[in-house]
């Protein structure tokens, strides 16, 4: 990353390279809307890791409003936490202010991080800053629109479904959605437990490897995590591919996806070749019941998860007459109506008489989908193909249904689902000169590889260099 390398190098001091940040943000967000919270301190912080020796000394960063950060609100996109300090950091946060980095704010998010869009904030639509009147995706929206906007070099996401993926392709950004249980999930509000992942997206692959470095290892206060294997994403990569197997699944190339969406990605993918890569064809049989996998398994969690938001511990309350008027009340008020659809779908998919036949066999087919990941990865090192069907669309397009907006993530859920990690890289335009992205699957804790990969693509290619004209 270039800002760190200046800041290594004295270039920059860390108060100044975080005073431009706020700057810009101040001069440009008012039209975005990508932040929720800004910490005008920040410098001040800045100012005490200058000419530290620490790997992200006074590297400006934000952070998804789903994670903890103490001292900063945490709404998640709801009004059930408006007000909400938390008393404590998430552990991926804390890991990268250990490391000298800058937290300067909060970005906007779907509301539990449930949306593609960033529309279902309770606190107002993220815009996409190549096109205002189109959505910058969701629901890491806030943080991909930051990033493509040049606000901050680098923000935290999470991708529960493609959360980090999608708003990186709609915003021409790069992201990282790690292995499951390779980054602490302890300080993140929960979504799906089982399929929720805090990554990083930055404008290239040389931005994210630093800040993923130091996010990764095992955390006693998240029972999932894992101790990362040997090997780092920033060893010095070759300038070719060769002996490296790339699959192209014939399943993410579907009827009706917008033409100028594969046309890119099977440009990129033909690039991958000139650089030594094998292609091969390959299958993924089970893909096509992803989608309905995933809207059992993450609603079922989801409304466990979100019970605990009652207007009894952390919320606003909007009754006092009985506890069921509380929660009903407060409920009823302050949940947007999407959380209210998910939670509805999940209690039905876990009740009495449906859950053999939902939740139960939801699970069954999601280990089908998983070994077809595992299959593939004996005989591929990465699978190249689409993150969205088309690129990001107007604003209110989809606002009347529901289900097309699930579909925009049926390139996205099976990563989730079966677990493995997948790098978003942009890799053109369409005619509007709206962002086109691919993503990159690997075997469970092969990042670095996806990362090899990515900076040799963006080694022979300016894509990830485009900026939007604000």
């Amino acid at each position: 990353m270039k800002l760190l390398n200046d800041l290594k190098d004295g270039k920059i001091t860390s108060r100044a390279a975080t005073e431009a940040c706020l700057a810009r943000e101040e001069a440009l967000d008012s039209s975005l809307h990508s932040f929720l919270h800004v910490d005008r301190s920040a410098p001040e912080r800045a100012g005490s890791v200058d000419n530290s020796s620490k790997p992200l000394a006074g590297l400006p960063i934000a952070v998804k409003d789903v994670l903890m950060v103490e001292g900063m609100p945490a709404t998640c996109g709801s009004k059930i936490l408006e007000g909400f300090m938390p008393p404590f950091t998430a552990t991926a946060v804390q890991k990268l202010i250990d490391a000298g980095a800058i937290v300067i704010g909060k970005t906007n998010t779907d509301e539990f991080a449930m949306g593609s869009s960033t529309e279902n904030s309770a606190y107002g639509v993220t815009h996409n800053p190549w096109n205002l009147k189109r959505v910058p995706g969701g629901s890491s929206g806030g943080s991909a629109a930051a990033v493509a906007a040049g606000l901050v070099p680098a923000a935290l996401g999470t991708d529960t479904g493609g959360s980090i993926r999608q708003p990186a392709s709609f915003c021409g950004v790069s992201g990282i959605k790690p292995t499951y249980g390779r980054v602490s999930r302890y300080g993140l509000a929960a979504y799906g437990s089982s399929l929720d992942s805090v990554g990083v997206l930055g404008r290239s692959v040389d931005d994210i490897v630093p800040i993923f470095e130091q996010m990764i290892g095992k955390d006693p206060l998240d029972a999932t995590t894992v101790d990362p294997p040997a090997g780092r994403g920033d060893r010095p990569v070759a300038p070719t591919l060769n002996g490296t197997k790339i699959g192209v699944p014939a399943e993410y190339f579907v009827k009706g996806m917008q033409a100028e969406v594969e046309g890119r990605v099977r440009e990129a993918i033909g690039m991958l070749e000139k650089l030594g890569a094998q292609i091969i064809p390959i299958n993924l049989p089970h893909t096509e019941y992803a989608l309905p996998v995933y809207y059992i398994l993450a609603p079922a969690e989801a409304s466990a998860n979100l019970a605990r938001y009652d207007g009894i511990r952390y919320t606003p309350r909007e009754s006092d007459a009985s506890l069921q008027d509380v929660y009903r009340q407060t409920r009823g008020k302050r949940f947007g109506a999407e959380v209210e659809r998910r939670i509805m779908l999940g209690t039905y998919a876990l009740s009495a008489g449906y859950y053999d036949a939902y939740y139960g066999k939801a699970q069954k087919v999601r280990t089908l989908i998983r070994r077809d990941f595992e299959e593939a990865f004996g005989v591929v090192d990465a699978i190249a193909a689409p993150i969205a069907p088309t690129t990001a669309f107007e604003i209110g397009s989809h606002g009347d249904d529901p289900l097309s907006m699930y579909l925009e993530d049926i390139f996205t859920l099976p990563a989730n689902l079966a677990g493995v990690p997948g790098l978003a890289l942009p890799v053109g335009f369409d005619g509007d000169q709206m962002p086109i992205g691919m993503q990159l699957m690997g075997a469970r804790f092969s990042e670095e590889k996806l990362f090899a990969i990515g900076r040799a693509y963006q080694g022979v290619t300016d894509w990830h260099e485009m900026k939007p004209i604000l």
